[in-house]
């Protein structure tokens, strides 16, 4: 149940530990503090890149995603760190503790931000900003990390706050002042306002979260389809999404399968008809589960039961069987060798969500007509099968090989 204020509002906290790896490492090398820094992948590798950086290195415009060669030619003196992500789970862990003392509706929306609901706690610890306030404090003092964190009457919106002023600040968005602070932001701040959608509304003239907002709900629509209602909804401040308990399953998980063949696979042929039914029947059952996956990933064991799992992360959500195939065929070339014998494939989509909105605001241009190209592909295919059998329409690699005699469902 969602509780209400007096005056019939959530109070919604989102607190985001700022520069969070890079902050965590300075915990244990409290030298790291006053120096330009960056945690990366490989320190040893010029190609590697800039996983987090510190205020100081901020200074010198280095970025997250960009080649440590790059970083090092801003910066000379960078100090590179190797991460630590058991590291950050840890502390990650001990700074929610301090989040559930204040409320049991702690949602966490990566390893250094969470969502909190602490509507039926204001009679206990005061307002949303003194509560954000005092959690900042405790962070700062008890674990050595600042926080920042927006204060609002909906999730979009505490996000937007928090993201506002930084480091160590609370940012209160309320219905008095949300049009002044949120609407002259650039339409790329909205949470699921990709580039090329960000491109697409630029384009337009819809330059702010404002612009979004007086183009109505119509205009967006036709822009960038039901994610474009959602955005125009979410920049509307109409966002009712609850925040989770943190001991909340979050449901599914994954969706994969896996095939011991009736003889090993040898060759390119093999390899695209064993993945392509992998492919067909996890796509088929994330699309009646109406998900998406952010991620791919293949397992492959060879006859000495020897087992490599590698994994890709997706620049677009998707529950297309055509792109599953693709992704998992890519991860596989860069990992086997087509001539080298297979035992067993398996193919599971992870990351999963349900909003459309992630897939639709990610899109290149260009891969729009493509997509909803292959959507009608599987929504026939999907609607055939339901109506006469799943066997009754297949893919022509997997009809004419004999690598299975009986497919079978490993794993969940």
């Amino acid at each position: 149940m969602i509780m209400s204020n007096t005056f019939g509002e959530r109070t919604i906290l989102h607190c985001d530990c700022n520069s969070y790896y890079a902050s965590v490492e300075s915990i244990d090398r409290p030298e790291l503090k006053d120096v330009p820094m960056a945690v990366c992948g490989d320190p040893d590798s010029r190609h590697g890149i800039i996983l987090a950086k510190n205020e100081e290195a901020k200074k010198y415009g280095i970025k997250t995603a960009e080649t440590i060669f790059s970083a090092k030619r801003k910066c000379p003196h960078l100090v590179l760190v190797p991460s630590h992500h058991e590291k950050y789970a840890y502390y990650c862990e001990k700074i929610n503790t301090i989040y559930l003392d204040y409320t049991d509706q702690v949602e966490r929306f990566s390893v250094d931000e969470s969502w909190l609901d602490v509507t039926g706690s204001l009679h206990l610890y005061g307002t949303g900003k003194e509560i954000a306030d005092e959690i900042r404090r405790r962070v700062r003092e008890e674990i050595g990390i600042t926080v920042s964190v927006g204060v609002s009457f909906n999730k979009v919106f505490a996000k937007l706050g928090s993201d506002y002023k930084k480091p160590d600040a609370t940012t209160v968005i309320s219905k008095e002042n949300y049009k002044d602070i949120l609407f002259c932001l650039p339409v790329q701040d909205m949470l699921f306002v990709g580039k090329s959608a960000a491109k697409t509304l630029n384009s337009f003239g819809i330059l702010t979260i404002g612009d979004i907002v007086k183009s109505g709900r119509e205009t967006m629509s036709r822009l960038l389809g039901r994610a474009g209602e959602s955005i125009w909804e979410n920049a509307s401040g109409l966002d009712m999404t609850p925040v989770k308990k943190y001991d909340e399953e979050d449901g599914v998980k994954s969706v994969g399968n896996s095939i011991t063949f009736a003889r090993n696979l040898v060759g390119k042929d093999d390899v695209h008809a064993g993945l392509t039914m992998l492919c067909d029947s996890v796509g088929a059952r994330l699309r009646k589960q109406g998900l998406f996956c952010t991620t791919v990933q293949i397992q492959i064991r060879d006859p000495n039961f020897q087992t490599i799992q590698r994994q890709k992360t997706l620049n677009t959500a998707t529950n297309s069987t055509r792109a599953l195939f693709e992704n998992a065929l890519d991860i596989f070339k860069k990992c086997y060798s087509f001539n080298s014998p297979i035992r067993l494939l398996g193919v599971t989509a992870s990351g999963l969500t349900t909003h459309a909105t992630v897939q639709m605001s990610l899109l290149d241009e260009g891969e729009e007509e493509a997509s909803e190209k292959n959507t009608r592909l599987d929504k026939t295919v999907d609607e055939i099968r339901s109506r006469f059998g799943k066997n009754t329409i297949s893919f022509a690699n997997t009809i004419r090989t004999d690598i299975v005699k009986e497919n079978k469902n490993d794993s969940e």
